[in-house]
């Protein structure tokens, strides 16, 4: 399980959401979570045949889940909180 933060600007993002996704891949990484904090979203990828097929695109509200680690679940809207979880709203 590889989860990849994107980072800012243009290159960066091209990097992040379609080099690394390919290298992955290569690498055989069974599960590829993408967070992006641009768009507010966690994006859970699994590997399928050498590609990488969409299990589910997730945002604040609602609960991003693995299918490799049954019973791991992230509520979304905690990965992109500012500060601790009982600060946010």
């Amino acid at each position: 399980l590889v989860m990849e933060v994107v980072s800012e600007g243009a290159e960066s993002r091209k990097r992040d959401l379609e080099t690394k996704r390919r290298e992955y891949a290569a690498a055989g990484i069974p599960e590829y979570w993408i967070v992006d904090p641009e768009e507010q979203k966690v994006t859970v990828l699994t590997l399928d045949g050498g590609t990488y097929r969409v299990h589910g695109e997730f945002r604040p509200g609602e609960t991003a889940t693995s299918v490799l680690l049954r019973g791991f679940a992230v509520a979304v809207r905690d990965v992109f909180a500012v500060g601790p979880a009982d600060e946010t709203p």
